[in-house]
Protein backbone atom coordinates (compact mmCIF):
# COMPACT_ATOMS: atom_id res chain seq x y z
CA UNK A 1 0.00 0.00 0.00
CA UNK A 2 1.45 3.42 -1.29
CA UNK A 3 2.30 5.73 2.04
CA UNK A 4 -0.49 8.33 2.84
CA UNK A 5 1.15 11.63 3.72
CA UNK A 6 -0.48 14.27 5.95
CA UNK A 7 0.73 17.35 4.05
CA UNK A 8 1.26 17.64 0.39
CA UNK A 9 2.04 20.12 -2.27
CA UNK A 10 0.50 20.78 -5.39
CA UNK A 11 1.26 22.46 -8.07
CA UNK A 12 -1.03 21.60 -11.00
CA UNK A 13 -1.15 23.55 -14.31
CA UNK A 14 -0.14 27.20 -14.52
CA UNK A 15 -0.77 30.27 -12.00
CA UNK A 16 -3.86 32.34 -13.04
CA UNK A 17 -4.06 35.94 -13.71
CA UNK A 18 -5.02 37.52 -10.47
CA UNK A 19 -7.63 40.23 -9.46
CA UNK A 20 -5.39 42.88 -8.71
CA UNK A 21 -1.66 43.41 -9.56
CA UNK A 22 1.12 41.94 -7.90
CA UNK A 23 2.16 45.66 -6.29
CA UNK A 24 -1.88 45.78 -4.69
CA UNK A 25 -1.47 43.14 -2.66
CA UNK A 26 2.68 43.88 -1.81
CA UNK A 27 0.90 47.01 -0.33
CA UNK A 28 -1.82 44.79 1.62
CA UNK A 29 0.54 42.25 2.92
CA UNK A 30 3.68 45.15 3.52
CA UNK A 31 0.89 47.25 5.46
CA UNK A 32 0.06 43.76 7.47
CA UNK A 33 3.59 43.62 8.06
CA UNK A 34 4.34 47.38 9.89
CA UNK A 35 1.25 46.42 11.97
CA UNK A 36 2.79 43.01 12.70
CA UNK A 37 6.20 44.43 13.63
CA UNK A 38 4.44 47.07 15.96
CA UNK A 39 2.51 44.91 17.97
CA UNK A 40 5.36 42.68 18.11
CA UNK A 41 3.62 39.70 16.28
CA UNK A 42 5.39 36.84 14.25
CA UNK A 43 2.65 35.43 12.13
CA UNK A 44 -0.56 36.15 11.33
CA UNK A 45 -3.02 32.96 10.89
CA UNK A 46 -5.79 33.93 9.14
CA UNK A 47 -9.34 32.09 8.98
CA UNK A 48 -11.71 33.60 7.29
CA UNK A 49 -12.79 34.14 3.63
CA UNK A 50 -12.24 37.51 3.74
CA UNK A 51 -8.82 38.06 5.03
CA UNK A 52 -7.99 34.85 3.12
CA UNK A 53 -9.26 36.60 -0.48
CA UNK A 54 -8.07 40.14 0.92
CA UNK A 55 -4.16 38.87 1.46
CA UNK A 56 -4.08 36.14 -1.32
CA UNK A 57 -6.42 36.50 -3.79
CA UNK A 58 -8.13 33.09 -2.76
CA UNK A 59 -11.92 32.69 -1.95
CA UNK A 60 -12.12 29.00 -0.37
CA UNK A 61 -15.50 26.73 -0.13
CA UNK A 62 -15.26 25.39 3.17
CA UNK A 63 -17.91 22.48 3.06
CA UNK A 64 -16.77 21.36 6.76
CA UNK A 65 -13.56 21.36 6.25
CA UNK A 66 -10.86 24.91 7.94
CA UNK A 67 -8.73 26.43 5.43
CA UNK A 68 -6.14 29.04 6.69
CA UNK A 69 -3.19 31.67 5.36
CA UNK A 70 0.06 32.12 7.32
CA UNK A 71 1.71 35.71 6.62
CA UNK A 72 4.38 35.66 8.57
CA UNK A 73 7.95 38.45 7.63
CA UNK A 74 9.47 36.07 5.21
CA UNK A 75 6.54 34.98 3.36
CA UNK A 76 2.35 34.08 2.32
CA UNK A 77 0.86 30.49 2.49
CA UNK A 78 -2.51 29.54 2.08
CA UNK A 79 -3.48 26.46 3.88
CA UNK A 80 -6.15 23.72 2.04
CA UNK A 81 -8.13 20.77 1.62
CA UNK A 82 -6.72 17.85 -0.66
CA UNK A 83 -9.96 17.94 -1.87
CA UNK A 84 -9.58 21.52 -3.60
CA UNK A 85 -6.48 20.06 -5.89
CA UNK A 86 -4.46 22.40 -7.20
CA UNK A 87 -7.05 25.58 -7.38
CA UNK A 88 -5.88 27.05 -4.44
CA UNK A 89 -2.24 26.89 -5.90
CA UNK A 90 -3.13 27.87 -8.88
CA UNK A 91 -4.86 31.18 -6.90
CA UNK A 92 -2.88 31.94 -4.08
CA UNK A 93 -0.56 34.78 -4.15
CA UNK A 94 2.00 33.10 -2.52
CA UNK A 95 2.60 29.80 -1.25
CA UNK A 96 -0.06 27.17 -1.14
CA UNK A 97 0.25 24.02 1.46
CA UNK A 98 -2.36 21.22 1.54
CA UNK A 99 -3.53 18.83 4.12
CA UNK A 100 -5.12 15.62 3.66
CA UNK A 101 -7.60 13.72 5.03
CA UNK A 102 -5.91 10.13 6.23
CA UNK A 103 -5.80 11.40 9.33
CA UNK A 104 -8.40 13.63 11.75
CA UNK A 105 -6.62 17.04 12.50
CA UNK A 106 -3.96 17.33 9.60
CA UNK A 107 -5.16 20.76 9.62
CA UNK A 108 -3.22 21.63 12.46
CA UNK A 109 0.36 19.40 11.26
CA UNK A 110 -0.11 22.21 8.16
CA UNK A 111 -0.06 25.33 10.51
CA UNK A 112 2.65 23.75 12.33
CA UNK A 113 4.94 23.54 9.51
CA UNK A 114 4.19 26.66 8.89
CA UNK A 115 4.64 28.40 12.06
CA UNK A 116 7.43 28.17 14.75
CA UNK A 117 6.10 26.68 18.42
CA UNK A 118 7.04 30.10 20.69
CA UNK A 119 6.20 32.26 18.73
CA UNK A 120 3.46 35.43 19.36
CA UNK A 121 0.90 34.73 16.58
CA UNK A 122 -2.56 37.25 15.26
CA UNK A 123 -5.75 35.41 14.76
CA UNK A 124 -9.35 36.20 14.00
CA UNK A 125 -11.18 36.00 17.45
CA UNK A 126 -14.02 36.80 15.50
CA UNK A 127 -13.69 33.68 13.02
CA UNK A 128 -12.05 31.07 15.73
CA UNK A 129 -14.51 28.72 16.70
CA UNK A 130 -13.40 27.95 20.89
CA UNK A 131 -13.01 23.78 19.73
CA UNK A 132 -10.41 25.35 16.93
CA UNK A 133 -8.89 27.70 19.20
CA UNK A 134 -7.83 24.72 21.56
CA UNK A 135 -6.84 22.83 19.07
CA UNK A 136 -4.40 25.48 17.83
CA UNK A 137 -3.52 25.68 20.98
CA UNK A 138 -2.88 21.87 21.84
CA UNK A 139 -0.76 21.79 18.77
CA UNK A 140 1.69 24.83 19.54
CA UNK A 141 1.87 25.51 23.15
CA UNK A 142 4.63 27.75 23.43
CA UNK A 143 2.53 30.17 21.42
CA UNK A 144 0.93 33.13 22.37
CA UNK A 145 -2.34 34.62 20.84
CA UNK A 146 -3.49 38.01 19.95
CA UNK A 147 -6.66 39.09 17.90
CA UNK A 148 -5.81 40.78 15.05
CA UNK A 149 -9.43 40.97 13.87
CA UNK A 150 -10.52 44.79 14.62
CA UNK A 151 -6.85 46.26 13.35
CA UNK A 152 -7.09 44.19 9.57
CA UNK A 153 -10.95 45.13 9.50
CA UNK A 154 -9.49 49.01 9.63
CA UNK A 155 -6.80 48.30 6.92
CA UNK A 156 -9.65 46.95 5.06
CA UNK A 157 -11.83 50.01 5.33
CA UNK A 158 -9.60 52.42 3.18
CA UNK A 159 -9.82 51.13 -0.39
CA UNK A 160 -7.31 51.39 -3.12
CA UNK A 161 -7.26 52.87 -6.50
CA UNK A 162 -7.53 49.10 -7.78
CA UNK A 163 -9.94 47.98 -5.64
CA UNK A 164 -12.19 51.40 -6.48
CA UNK A 165 -12.38 50.21 -9.93
CA UNK A 166 -13.18 47.09 -9.33
CA UNK A 167 -16.45 48.29 -7.07
CA UNK A 168 -17.31 50.34 -10.15
CA UNK A 169 -17.04 47.55 -12.40
CA UNK A 170 -19.70 46.26 -9.99
CA UNK A 171 -22.21 48.84 -9.43
CA UNK A 172 -21.95 48.98 -13.13
CA UNK A 173 -23.04 45.08 -13.72
CA UNK A 174 -25.58 45.33 -10.80
CA UNK A 175 -27.58 48.07 -12.82
CA UNK A 176 -27.31 46.07 -15.23
CA UNK A 177 -29.11 43.32 -13.56
CA UNK A 178 -31.70 46.05 -12.42
CA UNK A 179 -32.55 46.37 -16.16
CA UNK A 180 -33.15 43.18 -16.34
CA UNK A 181 -35.43 42.56 -13.37
CA UNK A 182 -37.61 45.19 -14.94
CA UNK A 183 -37.34 43.78 -18.43
CA UNK A 184 -38.83 40.17 -17.25
CA UNK A 185 -40.82 41.90 -14.36
CA UNK A 186 -44.70 41.40 -14.98
CA UNK A 187 -47.68 40.53 -13.30
CA UNK A 188 -48.08 36.53 -12.97
CA UNK A 189 -44.59 36.34 -13.39
CA UNK A 190 -43.12 34.25 -10.47
CA UNK A 191 -40.17 36.21 -7.99
CA UNK A 192 -37.93 33.37 -9.01
CA UNK A 193 -38.31 34.03 -12.69
CA UNK A 194 -37.36 37.66 -12.18
CA UNK A 195 -34.53 36.68 -10.06
CA UNK A 196 -33.14 33.90 -13.01
CA UNK A 197 -33.28 36.92 -15.43
CA UNK A 198 -31.40 39.27 -13.62
CA UNK A 199 -28.59 37.15 -12.20
CA UNK A 200 -28.16 35.42 -15.99
CA UNK A 201 -27.02 38.74 -17.40
CA UNK A 202 -25.01 39.77 -14.29
CA UNK A 203 -22.86 36.54 -14.54
CA UNK A 204 -22.41 36.74 -17.89
CA UNK A 205 -21.40 40.29 -17.98
CA UNK A 206 -18.68 39.92 -15.27
CA UNK A 207 -17.41 36.71 -17.56
CA UNK A 208 -16.67 39.29 -20.31
CA UNK A 209 -14.91 42.02 -18.12
CA UNK A 210 -13.35 39.47 -15.81
CA UNK A 211 -12.40 37.01 -18.00
CA UNK A 212 -9.95 35.79 -15.39
CA UNK A 213 -11.48 35.73 -12.34
CA UNK A 214 -13.72 32.53 -10.55
CA UNK A 215 -17.73 33.14 -11.22
CA UNK A 216 -19.62 32.80 -8.02
CA UNK A 217 -21.99 33.78 -5.90
CA UNK A 218 -24.09 36.39 -7.69
CA UNK A 219 -27.21 36.76 -7.13
CA UNK A 220 -30.52 37.93 -7.20
CA UNK A 221 -33.37 38.77 -4.38
CA UNK A 222 -36.56 39.41 -6.31
CA UNK A 223 -39.49 40.05 -3.50
CA UNK A 224 -42.67 40.49 -4.09
CA UNK A 225 -45.58 41.41 -2.12
CA UNK A 226 -45.31 40.43 2.17
CA UNK A 227 -42.13 38.86 0.96
CA UNK A 228 -40.54 42.46 0.95
CA UNK A 229 -40.64 43.20 4.63
CA UNK A 230 -37.20 41.78 5.10
CA UNK A 231 -34.04 43.26 3.27
CA UNK A 232 -32.86 39.55 3.62
CA UNK A 233 -35.46 37.48 2.08
CA UNK A 234 -35.19 34.76 -0.34
CA UNK A 235 -36.97 34.49 -3.73
CA UNK A 236 -39.69 32.46 -3.66
CA UNK A 237 -42.20 31.54 -6.47
CA UNK A 238 -44.77 33.77 -5.41
CA UNK A 239 -46.26 35.45 -8.73
CA UNK A 240 -46.75 39.21 -9.06
CA UNK A 241 -49.72 40.60 -8.46
CA UNK A 242 -50.78 44.10 -9.69
CA UNK A 243 -50.50 46.43 -7.43
CA UNK A 244 -47.76 44.93 -5.55
CA UNK A 245 -44.89 46.38 -4.12
CA UNK A 246 -41.78 45.23 -5.43
CA UNK A 247 -38.41 44.76 -4.07
CA UNK A 248 -35.39 44.59 -6.88
CA UNK A 249 -31.90 43.34 -4.92
CA UNK A 250 -29.15 42.62 -7.56
CA UNK A 251 -25.73 41.01 -5.64
CA UNK A 252 -23.15 40.80 -8.58
CA UNK A 253 -19.84 39.23 -7.08
CA UNK A 254 -15.82 39.75 -8.50
CA UNK A 255 -13.67 38.24 -6.81
CA UNK A 256 -15.34 38.21 -3.39
CA UNK A 257 -16.30 41.75 -3.80
CA UNK A 258 -19.86 42.32 -3.57
CA UNK A 259 -22.06 45.24 -5.04
CA UNK A 260 -25.42 45.37 -4.34
CA UNK A 261 -28.66 47.61 -6.22
CA UNK A 262 -31.53 48.05 -4.30
CA UNK A 263 -34.86 49.62 -5.23
CA UNK A 264 -38.92 49.86 -4.50
CA UNK A 265 -41.04 49.41 -7.44
CA UNK A 266 -44.52 48.56 -8.00
CA UNK A 267 -46.36 46.64 -10.45
CA UNK A 268 -48.90 48.71 -12.89
CA UNK A 269 -50.20 50.89 -9.75
CA UNK A 270 -49.08 52.58 -6.41
CA UNK A 271 -51.92 53.08 -4.03
CA UNK A 272 -52.06 56.84 -2.40
CA UNK A 273 -51.11 55.15 0.97
CA UNK A 274 -47.72 52.87 -0.43
CA UNK A 275 -46.85 56.65 -2.53
CA UNK A 276 -46.85 58.42 0.47
CA UNK A 277 -44.73 56.05 2.56
CA UNK A 278 -42.02 55.52 -0.52
CA UNK A 279 -42.04 59.27 -1.15
CA UNK A 280 -40.49 59.84 2.43
CA UNK A 281 -38.52 56.76 2.46
CA UNK A 282 -36.99 58.16 -0.88
CA UNK A 283 -36.82 61.77 0.69
CA UNK A 284 -34.58 60.14 3.77
CA UNK A 285 -32.56 58.29 0.95
CA UNK A 286 -31.75 61.67 -1.06
CA UNK A 287 -30.58 63.47 2.39
CA UNK A 288 -28.73 60.47 3.42
CA UNK A 289 -27.06 61.13 -0.17
CA UNK A 290 -25.80 64.31 0.58
CA UNK A 291 -24.61 63.55 4.49
CA UNK A 292 -21.67 61.15 3.16
CA UNK A 293 -18.85 63.57 2.81
CA UNK A 294 -15.70 62.94 4.33
CA UNK A 295 -15.37 64.25 8.27
CA UNK A 296 -18.86 62.95 8.67
CA UNK A 297 -19.85 60.56 11.42
CA UNK A 298 -21.27 57.66 11.06
CA UNK A 299 -23.53 57.87 13.97
CA UNK A 300 -24.08 61.63 13.27
CA UNK A 301 -25.75 60.77 9.97
CA UNK A 302 -27.85 58.24 11.56
CA UNK A 303 -29.66 60.49 13.55
CA UNK A 304 -29.98 63.19 11.66
CA UNK A 305 -32.18 61.07 8.93
CA UNK A 306 -33.75 59.36 11.79
CA UNK A 307 -35.31 63.08 12.43
CA UNK A 308 -36.91 62.90 9.24
CA UNK A 309 -38.70 59.72 9.84
CA UNK A 310 -39.66 60.78 13.23
CA UNK A 311 -41.06 63.86 11.31
CA UNK A 312 -43.42 61.66 9.76
CA UNK A 313 -44.12 59.18 12.51
CA UNK A 314 -41.98 56.75 10.89
CA UNK A 315 -39.05 55.89 13.04
CA UNK A 316 -40.89 52.96 14.76
CA UNK A 317 -40.87 51.37 11.21
CA UNK A 318 -37.37 51.69 10.35
CA UNK A 319 -35.60 48.37 10.12
CA UNK A 320 -31.42 48.22 10.24
CA UNK A 321 -28.52 51.21 10.00
CA UNK A 322 -28.63 53.28 6.89
CA UNK A 323 -25.67 51.78 4.78
CA UNK A 324 -22.17 49.77 5.24
CA UNK A 325 -18.90 49.68 3.73
CA UNK A 326 -18.00 48.19 0.41
CA UNK A 327 -14.70 45.75 -0.28
CA UNK A 328 -14.59 42.35 0.23
CA UNK A 329 -17.97 41.44 1.46
CA UNK A 330 -20.76 38.77 0.48
CA UNK A 331 -23.75 37.84 2.18
CA UNK A 332 -21.85 34.53 4.40
CA UNK A 333 -18.71 36.66 5.28
CA UNK A 334 -17.06 40.13 5.65
CA UNK A 335 -19.16 42.64 7.21
CA UNK A 336 -16.77 46.31 8.47
CA UNK A 337 -18.74 46.45 11.15
CA UNK A 338 -16.45 50.08 12.33
CA UNK A 339 -18.06 51.38 8.95
CA UNK A 340 -22.05 51.47 9.44
CA UNK A 341 -23.98 54.29 9.46
CA UNK A 342 -25.63 53.46 12.93
CA UNK A 343 -26.30 54.99 16.05
CA UNK A 344 -23.54 53.65 18.23
CA UNK A 345 -20.72 53.52 15.39
CA UNK A 346 -18.44 56.85 15.94
CA UNK A 347 -15.97 56.67 12.63
CA UNK A 348 -15.40 59.59 10.65
CA UNK A 349 -15.58 58.80 7.17
CA UNK A 350 -12.54 59.46 5.19
CA UNK A 351 -11.16 59.87 1.72
CA UNK A 352 -11.11 56.53 -0.06
CA UNK A 353 -14.19 55.03 1.42
CA UNK A 354 -17.22 52.75 -0.32
CA UNK A 355 -20.05 52.93 1.46
CA UNK A 356 -24.20 52.66 0.51
CA UNK A 357 -27.06 54.70 1.69
CA UNK A 358 -29.72 52.19 2.16
CA UNK A 359 -32.74 53.47 4.15
CA UNK A 360 -35.12 50.87 4.75
CA UNK A 361 -39.23 51.02 6.52
CA UNK A 362 -41.56 48.03 6.77
CA UNK A 363 -45.03 48.13 7.77
CA UNK A 364 -46.51 44.92 8.37
CA UNK A 365 -49.56 43.68 6.85
CA UNK A 366 -52.94 45.12 7.76
CA UNK A 367 -51.39 49.08 8.09
CA UNK A 368 -52.10 51.14 4.92
CA UNK A 369 -49.18 51.33 2.61
CA UNK A 370 -47.78 47.85 4.27
CA UNK A 371 -44.50 46.22 2.67
CA UNK A 372 -41.06 47.10 2.78
CA UNK A 373 -39.17 50.19 1.22
CA UNK A 374 -35.50 50.62 0.34
CA UNK A 375 -33.29 52.06 -1.70
CA UNK A 376 -29.82 51.25 -2.27
CA UNK A 377 -26.86 53.83 -3.57
CA UNK A 378 -23.32 52.96 -3.52
CA UNK A 379 -20.39 56.18 -2.88
CA UNK A 380 -17.29 56.22 -3.15
CA UNK A 381 -15.35 59.48 -1.13
CA UNK A 382 -12.74 60.79 -3.70
CA UNK A 383 -10.41 63.86 -3.81
CA UNK A 384 -12.23 65.16 -6.20
CA UNK A 385 -15.86 64.61 -3.85
CA UNK A 386 -18.35 62.12 -3.21
CA UNK A 387 -19.20 59.88 -6.19
CA UNK A 388 -22.17 57.88 -6.82
CA UNK A 389 -21.54 54.96 -8.42
CA UNK A 390 -25.20 53.86 -8.81
CA UNK A 391 -27.01 54.93 -12.39
CA UNK A 392 -30.21 53.07 -11.96
CA UNK A 393 -33.11 55.71 -11.06
CA UNK A 394 -35.18 55.56 -7.93
CA UNK A 395 -38.05 56.84 -6.95
CA UNK A 396 -42.47 57.24 -8.10
CA UNK A 397 -41.31 58.63 -11.20
CA UNK A 398 -38.82 55.90 -12.20
CA UNK A 399 -39.89 52.52 -10.61
CA UNK A 400 -43.97 52.05 -11.50
CA UNK A 401 -43.85 49.06 -13.94
CA UNK A 402 -46.20 49.07 -16.67
CA UNK A 403 -46.76 46.26 -19.40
Amino acid sequence: MDELTDVIVIKNGERVENTFSETEYARRVGALRVYMADADIDAALFTSYHNINYYADFLYCQFGRRFGLVVDHAGVTSISANIDGGQPWRRTVGDNLIYTDWQRDNYFLAIKKLIKDGSRVGIEHDHMPIQTLEKLKAALPGCTFVDIAPSCMRMRMIKSAEEIAVIKHGAQVADIGGWACVEAAAVGVPEHEVALHATGAMVREIAKRFPHSELMDTWTWFQSGINTDGAHNPVTSRRIERGDILSLNCFPMIAGYYTALERTLFAEEVSDAHLKLWEVNVKVHRRGLELIRPGARCCDIARELNEIYHEHDLLRYRTFGYGHSFGVLCHYYGREAGLELREDIETVLELNMVVSMEPMIMLPNGLPGAGGYREHDILVLGKSGTENITKFPFGPEHNVIRK
